[in-house]
């Protein structure tokens, strides 16, 4: 059971909490490259419960700070973008993306002290159409992660932030747990459905599967099994990295280039930011002929807004009851909600903004969620009482070579000995990392 004292270490991020702390260890995807615009208008941006501006100077450098101007502390989102900095309107104060102070405009020069005040700024880095920001240490910065996704060419990434209005632990435990594939996304199809040589028929003729975990230096694997064929097992691996990555296992994992991180915004909201290598999804006009009404990602957004809160909302949410339909329900759809990430947002956000999970009544299946948290707090607690951080905030080649996937092998083969031979099968994106701004 998770108490109550537990679950407010696993779901507060702001800052000097242990969690919070523990994710600012790490970079943390923060915006899509093209929201910004050199000279263009600054973007309100919220990250761990932190009130921050993002911006594009002259120069074409991003700039991510407290939105504070440090004079009178009046928001620097209404400020001037231009010539190489960050100009508040209130009183003329310039800042770099580094956060130097570069003129005070009301300041006569005799008396300026430009070069004792400095803005509240973050590294920031950009890579394949993804802007990154590093909220730790400023004088202790480590490597971008090398989570496969991210190292795509960004002409071949499909790249989607979408907002969830619920706290960051249930995005990543709806992902952790694959025995609701059979029921939610499949429950209304059986294996009739499915191609002879589709791996997937399997999980709609064992909605039960069992699970093998192991520990690892990135942070947790599982697979979750099944009977297969003759003589076979079927084997659906998923990944948790630290400090909120997941590699879900969506298709089969020759192809399922695909990582999804769960950005706290605050604790009652999360930023999911999606990486997929094209091919990785599974088909959507298939998945919808054999009654998934899944596979899609293109769900229509709102506008965007400049409220804290107005980024990447989906026009499907809890106020139009994520586009239920009742008829479909009964006739077609598990659900009557389309689409497998429809879905997942719906019932996680139904359990309220931060879940209660000392109400909770585990089962088996939730083996791999219960002993994330166990990990996930016993690493926060190890960087708040000793400084020590998981070997992942310090080695970013830790997240090379992994994937989440699903396939089948022999009854007799060790299930480790099945990943690491299949991994070993396909070509690596191999892209280096640029370097933090």
């Amino acid at each position: 059971m998770t108490t109550k004292a537990k679950n407010e270490i696993l779901t507060r991020t702001g800052a000097g909490t242990p969690m919070g702390e523990l994710m600012r260890q790490y970079w943390m995807p923060a915006a899509k490259s093209d929201e910004l615009t050199a000279d263009g208008d600054p973007v309100r941006l919220k990250l761990l419960g932190e009130k921050l501006i993002a911006f594009r100077d002259s120069s074409g450098r991003v700039g991510i700070m407290d939105h504070r101007c440090p004079h009178r502390c009046a928001s620097l989102f209404f400020g001037r973008n231009e010539e190489d900095g960050i100009r508040c309107v209130y009183h003329g104060w310039k800042f770099d993306v580094e956060g130097n102070c570069l003129d005070m405009a009301n300041v006569p020069p005799h008396q300026d002290f430009k070069h004792k005040v400095k803005a509240k700024a973050y590294k920031s880095a950009e890579r394949n159409g993804v802007v990154w920001v590093f909220m730790g240490d400023q004088d202790s910065v480590p490597e971008l992660p090398m989570v496969e996704s991210t190292l795509v060419p960004e002409e071949q990434l499909e790249i989607r932030f979408t907002m969830r209005e619920c706290n960051w632990l249930q995005g990543v435990e709806g992902e952790l747990d694959t025995s609701h594939v059979g029921i939610m996304h499949f429950g209304s199809v059986g294996t009739e459905v499915f191609d002879d040589d589709d791996y997937q028929r399997h999980v709609v003729a064992n909605r039960a599967p069992e699970y093998k975990l192991q520990e690892t230096d990135y942070g947790y694997m599982y697979a979750g099994y099944r009977p297969g064929d003759a003589g076979e097992v079927y084997y659906r691996f998923g990944q948790f990295l630290f400090p909120f990555w997941t590699m879900p296992p969506i298709n089969t994992i020759e192809t399922n280039v695909l990582t999804r991180a769960y950005v706290p915004i605050d604790d009652e909201n999360m930023m999911i930011v999606s990486l997929v290598k094209d091919g990785a999804y599974v088909n959507g006009a298939n998945a919808a002929a054999r009654g998934v009404v899944g596979g899609t990602q293109n769900y229509p957004y709102l506008p965007n807004s400049t409220d804290w809160l107005g980024r990447w909302r989906l026009k499907l949410n809890r106020d139009n009851d994520y586009g239920i339909d009742r008829e479909v329900q009964r006739t077609e759809s598990y659900t009557g909600i389309e689409g497998v990430q429809m879905q997942d947002q719906a019932v996680q956000e139904s359990m309220g903004t931060v879940l209660d999970r000392s109400l909770e009544h585990l089962a088996p299946s939730d083996q791999m969620i219960t002993t994330v948290r166990r990990m996930l707090i016993r690493a926060a607690g190890d960087l708040e009482k000793s400084g020590a951080v998981p070997k992942s905030a310090t080695d970013h080649t830790l997240y090379d070579r992994v994937r989440g996937g699903h396939f089948s092998a022999g009854e007799a083969q060790d299930w480790l000995q099945a990943y690491g031979e299949r991994v070993a099968l396909h070509p690596w994106e191999q892209v280096m990392p640029q370097a933090a701004e």
